[in-house]
């Protein structure tokens, strides 16, 4: 260790041994050593002191399957928290970068939070559903496993919009282990695949599920009744927040009113936030209510 610093700091140390006559004193010149040592170590800083930003991280072998990690300064396997975001984009568009707001908000907000944004395989005709449901689920046990080099707690919230929102809520009601999250918030998002595609909002409904299923829920029911989020409520559910416009046309209002009387009857804790003016995805005056009624319900509920 000694010969590390050495090389580190040479004229440092070799000012060390050219000091007054009273650094000849060993004893002297070994507390010198040891508090010059002590103050490189302060200087430098551990790992876990500092915030820490990568980006594109891989969590599997496809190009897509990358995650922006945002560690917090301070941090420790007890204490910190873990916000998981997953984007939207009908599950055959998007990206993680369509969150990097979202995240900068949060960062303010929850400073002590350590922020996983990813990405996932878009559907195509190779990669169609549940592959979508298997990339989430794998993100978040590439995290799971890596708390101890993360220096991150087994606290996971999800949070997701539209698309994002139901493979939120997809790896929080179905996949309790390796961890079952503290919390769930739910952007819009489709919860009913069945009820979605027999009772559209909008023409184009049906040939997108079409398209990232490769089937209908005539022709492959068991695809579109293991990909409904609602299907997997259980009392065991994490407690969920749901937030919707009542002019969406894109997802139907209708579909978060089915989880959250289904959330009910269950008795899962929950809340259900509804912006009667708003449609598919808000801004301004809302959207600060959104954040700030989603920091209450971690406060609450995430310890």
């Amino acid at each position: 260790m000694l010969k590390d610093i050495f090389f580190k700091y040479p004229t440092s140390f070799s000012s060390i041994f050219t000091k007054t006559d009273s650094m000849r004193n060993p004893l002297l010149m070994i507390l010198f050593i040891l508090a010059f040592i002590v103050s490189c170590k302060k200087d430098d800083g551990s790992e876990e002191d500092m915030s820490v930003s990568m980006l594109n991280v891989s969590y599997g072998t496809n190009a897509q399957q990358k995650i922006d990690v945002y560690l917090p300064a301070n941090r420790s396997t007890t204490n910190t928290k873990v916000i998981i975001m997953i984007h939207g984009g009908a599950w055959n568009t998007g990206d993680k970068a369509d969150f990097n707001e979202y995240v900068d908000s949060l960062k303010k907000r929850e400073p002590s939070y350590a922020i996983f944004n990813i990405n996932y395989r878009l559907a195509n005709t190779t990669d169609l559903f549940p592959a979508q449901e298997q990339d989430v689920k794998a993100a978040v046990e590439f995290i799971y496993n890596k708390r101890q080099e993360y220096k991150v707690s087994d606290k996971f919230v999800l949070i997701g919009a539209s698309a994002g929102a139901h493979l939120a809520l997809l790896q929080g009601y179905k996949y309790p282990s390796p961890v079952k999250p503290k919390a769930i918030i739910d952007f819009f998002g489709p919860t009913d695949l069945v009820a979605l595609y027999n009772n559209p909002p909008n023409p184009l409904v049906q040939p997108l599920l079409f398209a990232v299923t490769g089937s209908t829920p005539a022709t492959n029911n068991t695809v579109y009744t293991q990909s409904s989020p609602i299907n997997f409520v259980s009392s065991q559910s994490p407690p969920t927040m749901i937030l919707h416009g009542g002019i969406d046309i894109v997802v139907s209002p209708s579909q978060s009113v089915a989880l959250d009387t289904k959330l009910l009857l269950s008795g899962v804790t929950h809340q259900y936030i509804f912006y009667p003016t708003e449609g598919h995805g808000w801004v301004g005056a809302n959207l600060s209510d959104s954040f700030n009624k989603i920091q209450a319900f971690l406060a609450t509920y995430v310890n």
